[in-house]
């Protein structure tokens, strides 16, 4: 049995997400977090939201099938609140990790603020700006488009099946990328795409699939939030090497 209806979640905000934009406020090179990427947990209003996302999945647990989630804490965090101590079909009881999953990887670059890229290592940026955001690969880190073949051989292995409804909770540049693979879209489509929208925290994007072909229904919906009193947050995932 095929996936036809696919919802992807961004984590919660994140502590790091908090750090993140408080260093580049304060114009530091370096964000001062002393945890590896995989181990960074939710923030306070980052599992309030997660809790959200658990009343918006009240009335929908038995019809989805499956759950795939990155393995770093604050994906695995957001779904463990927002599943609860609800009675839930075995899939949901057993979310799937999938390191194919993870956040992309920044390499050098890693807890630097963009000041911190120009100031420390301003050949990424002159690289950044000669091959773009999507084939620019940070040394010892990963491109948009690494990301992007690791996420075509998830998605091969796990749309068919088990169900025909599944959702998965990861990471912004995960849920940007699904949709480059799925609808599908052109470099510069999807880059087009990602410059005037932001894959919120907890937010929730809504695929179904048609006629074989994949449609966008719902893009990085945050209704749920809203109606829950949640705080709506829009930090960026990741540091990058934007031009300035």
């Amino acid at each position: 049995m095929a996936v036809n209806e696919l919802f992807l979640v961004r984590h919660g905000e994140s502590v790091g997400n908090v750090a993140a934009t408080q260093a580049e406020l304060d114009g530091l090179d370096a964000i001062p977090l002393d945890i590896r990427d995989a181990d960074v947990p939710l923030s306070d209003t980052g599992r309030e939201q997660a809790t959200a996302l658990g009343h918006w999945l009240d009335g929908r647990r038995d019809s989805i099938d499956a759950y795939w989630v990155s393995p770093y804490l604050r994906a695995q965090e957001t779904l463990r609140i927002a599943l609860g101590d609800h009675p839930t079909p075995a899939p949901a009881t057993n979310p799937s990790l999938d390191e194919r999953l993870r956040d992309r990887e920044l390499g050098i670059l890693d807890l630097l603020t963009r000041r911190g890229v120009a100031a420390r290592h301003p050949e990424e940026m002159a690289r950044r700006l000669h091959l773009g955001k999507f084939y620019h690969r940070p040394p010892g880190g990963e491109s948009w488009a690494d990301v992007a073949l690791r996420l075509r051989s998830f998605l091969r292995d796990r749309l068919d099946g088990p169900g025909e409804t599944a959702m998965l909770v990861a990471h912004d540049a995960v849920v940007m990328l699904v949709l480059y693979v799925l609808l599908p879209m052109r470099e510069d489509e999807l880059l087009d795409f990602a410059s005037t929208r932001t894959v919120l925290n907890a937010s929730i994007t809504h695929l179904v699939r048609r006629a074989a072909e994949w449609e966008l229904a719902a893009f990085s919906d945050v209704t749920h939030l809203q109606r829950e009193g949640a705080d709506v947050t829009a930090h960026p995932g990741s540091p990058d090497v934007e031009p300035a």
